[in-house]
């Protein structure tokens, strides 16, 4: 990469390479599911899946070493962004055509727990989820965790409920957070299924429901403590902070694409006696779309750089992610207007985007949470230079 604003030639190719195989591949095996499908035909998955190894792009998040792609955080928002654009959107990116990363916590954890959990997903065969948020406050995880967990011999005993959880339904594991000795917030690997573990959909406004989690006296060996007890938000550190540039550019990718598809649609639809691209309102809402858009991916691409070079990314991250997902629901809004009824009609994946990216605005901590961190970290610093 020669600066903070021009891709590297591998970026480039990269994503070129994955521009071609979203309209080539992804796409035609997306067609043949109905409109709020969250997965492909089975043979249809196997196929994409075997095509991303041979590319070597299989879960592209985590490290060479477990056998991942291992791409940098820059590469990852390349991916994120051009995966996002299908009918799946975000929360199934190519519609699960790159494999299912584990979460990178996991890594922090012993050599067996790698092998037992995160290896199985590498391979495709099982899925993860993390439990953090509780009816008691999500957006603020560290004052409201109130599961606890209660160290008895060479166990530990959990109860509590955790809400808005990502994954659960189709999961053969996961990291869930709860409270040990002297109030510290440590980190376990669970298992669904087994005694004490319960899980509900929550009905929500896009296809992929959430789940509320109830843990009634389950218990888990002690060497499913991930790292020692009170490590549990350094372990989270990097995921909490990082996963939120592919995140926003994930709604970037999204958004682009609607873009895209309203572009064309204003070239070829007329009304009144003349093409809507003719037409000054729809000229002004394609352009404020684009440069939002850029202005949006200029922040994302900042703080992934930030990142690389090894520097802490909290606020650009939190910038990044209330910007992004702030303007891909506006510019998606934009161009379901553009269409007019087809734009929320099912012919269309604009409806669905648009019930995605509201989502996205709470999804990764509330715009409103981001903004009063960053104003405090500004305000604090201002009061510590008088």
């Amino acid at each position: 990469m020669s600066d903070a604003w021009e891709l590297s030639e591998e970026l480039r190719t990269l994503q070129d390479t994955v521009r071609r195989f979203m309209d080539q591949e992804v796409r035609p095996a997306e067609d043949k599911v109905e409109h709020d499908s969250m997965t492909l035909l089975p043979e249809d998955l196997a196929r994409l899946r075997g095509m991303t190894r041979d590319m070597g792009l299989w879960c592209y998040q985590t490290a060479e070493e477990y056998g991942g792609a291992g791409l940098s955080l820059m590469g990852q928002v390349i991916m994120a962004e051009e995966t996002a654009k299908c009918r799946m959107g975000a929360y199934n990116p190519a519609c699960g055509a790159f494999g299912s990363n584990p979460p990178n916590a996991i890594f922090g954890g012993t050599p067996e727990q790698i092998e037992k959990y995160a290896m199985p997903v590498i391979r495709g065969e099982g899925r993860a989820f993390i439990a953090l948020t509780e009816p008691g406050g999500g957006a603020d995880p560290r004052r409201a965790i109130a599961t606890k967990a209660v160290r008895k011999g060479d166990k530990y005993i959990l109860n509590g409920t955790k809400v808005f959880i990502t994954g659960v339904g189709e999961a053969t594991w996961g990291l869930l957070f709860a409270r040990t000795e002297d109030d510290k917030i440590s980190c376990f690997i669970v298992e669904p299924g087994k005694p004490g573990f319960e899980c509900t959909p929550i009905p929500v406004i896009r296809a992929y429901y959430p789940y509320e989690i109830h843990l009634v006296d389950y218990e888990l060996p002690a060497e499913n403590l991930l790292g020692a007890e009170g490590e549990g938000f350094t372990l989270a550190q990097e995921w909490l902070v990082h996963g939120r540039v592919p995140y926003a550019a994930a709604c970037i990718g999204i958004a682009q694409e609607s873009l895209r598809l309203a572009i064309e649609w204003a070239g070829q639809r007329e009304t009144f006696g003349s093409l809507l691209s003719d037409k000054q309102a729809i000229q002004w809402m394609i352009a404020d779309s684009e440069i939002e858009l850029r202005a949006a991916r200029l922040l994302v691409y900042q703080a992934a750089w930030n990142g690389e070079l090894g520097k802490d990314i909290k606020i650009d991250a939190s910038i990044a992610k209330v910007y992004a997902t702030e303007t891909a629901g506006r510019v998606v809004d934009r161009c379901i207007q553009i269409f007019g009824g087809l734009g929320v009609s099912k012919e269309m994946p604009l409806e669905r985007w648009y019930r995605e990216m509201r989502i996205k605005r709470i999804g990764e901590g509330p715009s409103e949470v981001h903004r009063m961190v960053l104003a405090r970290d500004l305000l604090r610093d201002a009061r510590r230079k008088k």
